[in-house]
């Protein structure tokens, strides 16, 4: 398992506190690869962006208006984060409502595949 994230960030240490065998990857250090972040884009778009950042909130009108692609290679610091790879599936965010059903997988895939443990 994956987590891209800030090693600073709360969130995604909430998230490795119960995610212990996830490998986090700080964005700052190691930018999400080309083909993760086209797919992400796809399957989140505009809420990928964290626009309660102070990043964003720093940015000028101007600097909003770029692609998101391009604000997140700019910016890495204002993806919403952690953007989570669990088998094959991508999760965004780390809350009550996504952390639930996030580890309900996680246990369903162990358990049907012990390898994994």
């Amino acid at each position: 398992m994956t987590l891209y994230g800030l090693k600073n960030c709360d969130t995604c240490r909430k998230a490795l506190r119960a995610l212990p065998e996830a490998q986090l990857h700080d964005l700052r250090d190691t930018p999400l690869p080309d083909d993760l972040l086209e797919k992400a884009i796809e399957l989140f778009g505009e809420a990928l962006i964290n626009r309660r950042s102070t990043t964003w909130r720093g940015l000028s009108d101007h600097e909003r208006s770029n692609p998101i692609r391009d604000l997140l290679r700019a910016y890495p610091a204002l993806m919403k984060r952690p953007l989570i790879i669990a088998d094959g599936e991508i999760w965004l965010g780390w809350d009550a409502k996504k952390s639930t059903p996030l580890m309900q997988a996680i246990t369903r895939l162990t358990c049907l595949n012990p390898s994994k443990q």
